[in-house]
């Protein structure tokens, strides 16, 4: 059966060619530890960016937290493909890369509870609600990673990515897609689904990294897992963050 995910970092050929030379090969339990790591290491930089947002000094000395979002989010981008690419190096980019997206999610996250007190302790409570309830529906078998279900969730994700792209390109021209981003219905809507699909690529991590350990990939593999977990984590807490704006902002 061959993998597939809708994360771009848990493709079908992650583990392609991939076993253990050495005794020990990846385990779930080690990514998962793995995953713990990156997301500590998250929360340290994103801490921090929160801080320095609040923090009762002068407005001369006040953060610059645009420059944190844009560095994290730069820098982000930078590791994660450089994960992708050079999955031996993840041991070491992996965590770098949890670093700089707690920069980026710090900043967003500051800004958005400066708007609307309140909403990021939501939204991690929902964030990490949604990925227990998930892994216990997966666990227990109520969820199946069936070909039929990755090839949706495939197709479903790589539409919101087109859509989310022509928007970006579309913006440099003045150009906005409407409805779908504002606070009306539609916009309302088109978030659940696309926290829903998330949501749902959190299911096929979980299953493409059983069949990692399953296969006898390399230890190292357990980092690039968890980066793909991550991954993942990171796009669904803002999706629901987005959709709780929406909400708060009617």
């Amino acid at each position: 059966m061959a993998f597939r995910s809708a994360n771009p970092a848990l493709n079908s050929k992650t583990f392609q060619n991939l076993r253990a030379a050495e005794t020990e090969p990846m385990t779930i339990n080690g990514t998962v530890n793995r995953a713990a790591v990156m997301l500590l290491l998250l929360l340290l930089t994103a801490g921090y960016v929160w801080r320095g947002f609040f923090a009762d000094v002068p407005p001369s000395q006040a953060m610059n937290v645009n420059i944190y979002i844009i560095a994290g989010l730069i820098g982000g981008l930078i590791f994660a493909l450089i994960t992708i690419f050079k999955k031996t190096w993840a041991p070491f980019t992996a965590p770098i890369y949890a670093l700089l997206e707690g920069l980026f999610i710090g900043g967003i996250s500051a800004f958005f509870e400066k708007m609307y007190p309140g909403i990021v302790i939501q939204a991690v409570a929902l964030t990490f609600g949604v990925l227990l309830c998930l892994l216990a529906a997966y666990r227990s078998g109520i969820i199946k990673a069936t070909e039929n279900f990755k090839l949706g969730i495939v197709a479903a994700t790589g539409s919101i990515f087109l859509i989310y792209m022509l928007t970006f390109i579309l913006g440099f021209f003045g150009i906005s897609i409407p409805y779908i981003h504002g606070s009306g219905p539609i916009g309302i809507i088109f978030s659940l689904v696309v926290v829903v699909i998330a949501a749902l690529n959190l299911v096929l991590d979980f299953d493409f990294i059983e069949k990692g350990a399953e296969a006898g990939a390399p230890k190292y593999m357990e980092w690039y897992g968890a980066f793909g977990l991550m991954v993942t984590l990171i796009w669904l807490y803002i999706e629901i963050l987005h959709l709780l704006a929406k909400l708060r902002s009617r």
